[in-house]
């Protein structure tokens, strides 16, 4: 369920907003969620590192690297300091 913020702007940049978001097709409440959700996504580190995961995963997987090889990779570095 959605919920409703307040958030108290100047009125010129609300109307740019409001111009902006008419000539997008949207509405204003749909800008702000969007800038909204960029700013939390963009902050969030436990998604950034899940997607991080994510990413590598799909590029060991094809190549039949599981967690045995990564275990040893690791020890291999960390054994070249």
């Amino acid at each position: 369920m959605s919920t409703q913020m307040i958030v108290r702007i100047e009125p010129d940049l609300k109307n740019k907003v409001n111009r902006f978001a008419k000539a997008e097709g949207k509405t204003t409440s749909e800008v702000v969620r969007e800038l909204l959700e960029d700013y939390v996504r963009s902050r969030d580190i436990g998604a950034y590192i899940d997607d991080l995961w994510n990413r590598i995963g799909k590029k060991l997987k094809p190549k039949r690297v599981g967690p045995d090889e990564i275990q040893r990779i690791i020890k291999e570095v960390r054994g070249r300091k």
